[in-house]
């Protein structure tokens, strides 16, 4: 089975070029383009795309708004990328939250748009250091949530601890090493830890990780 992607930015020639890129992988399939937000929405509830690469700043509809709208939608499991230049930081942390998997820059070489595509769609976070350094500056500026940190008493103290481990930017390889166990114990832990607590990946995850108060930035 293929991996169906939607391309969504307002330019068409960086549409042209990363569909270029997607589709010298055997394993993706450029399903669609959208120029703008509402776009889409549209196309993503027609297409139904396993990933979908969301530029921010569109026309129409911004690409914050149609991520809400497309991860809000309990009949649509599209991941989405976020597009980003970081020419605007603070919308980094409001992708987190409308329910973007990642972040991938527009710069960046090509084996790391194809890697980005596998990563989300395996089903883990996409958060790069510079943008994890970036996103917990945004979280030093916002006071913890304690309310929050009442969701977290249904985890084990493996869940936890393997949570903290996910809002310090451990990767699932790294965990494994980490822990002495097998990566399909991580994911197993993962699974279960967002099955309780209600959220559809680790990038949710991790937010909650710090809003709770659960990760102190800098700690």
């Amino acid at each position: 089975m293929s991996i169906r992607v939607l391309l969504a930015d307002d330019q068409a020639m960086v549409r042209a070029g990363f569909r270029m890129i997607l589709e010298s992988d055997p394993e993706i399939e450029v399903v669609g383009e959208a120029a703008n937000g509402e776009q889409a929405t549209a196309s993503t509830r027609r297409l139904r795309p396993d990933v979908v690469l969301m530029d921010i700043l569109m026309p129409d509809g911004d690409g914050l708004e149609a991520t809400r709208r497309i991860t809000e939608d309990g009949e649509l499991h599209s991941r989405v990328v976020i597009l980003t230049t970081f020419e605007r930081d603070e919308y980094m942390f409001e992708a987190l939250r409308a329910g973007a998997s990642g972040f991938l820059l527009k710069n960046a070489p090509p084996e790391e748009l194809l890697h980005a595509v596998h990563v989300v769609t395996a089903g883990e976070a996409l958060l790069a250091p510079s943008v994890t350094r970036r996103i917990i500056e945004q979280f030093a500026r916002r006071p913890a949530r304690p309310e929050l940190g009442e969701r977290l008493d249904a985890l084990t103290a493996r869940e936890r601890e393997v949570l903290t481990m996910l809002a310090h930017g451990k990767s699932n390889a790294e965990l494994a090493a980490e822990l002495f166990v097998s990566e399909g114990t991580i994911k197993t832990h993962v699974s279960s830890l967002l099955a309780k607590l209600g959220l559809r990946d680790c990038v949710q995850a991790v937010v909650l990780a710090y809003e709770s108060g659960l990760v102190t930035p800098g700690a």
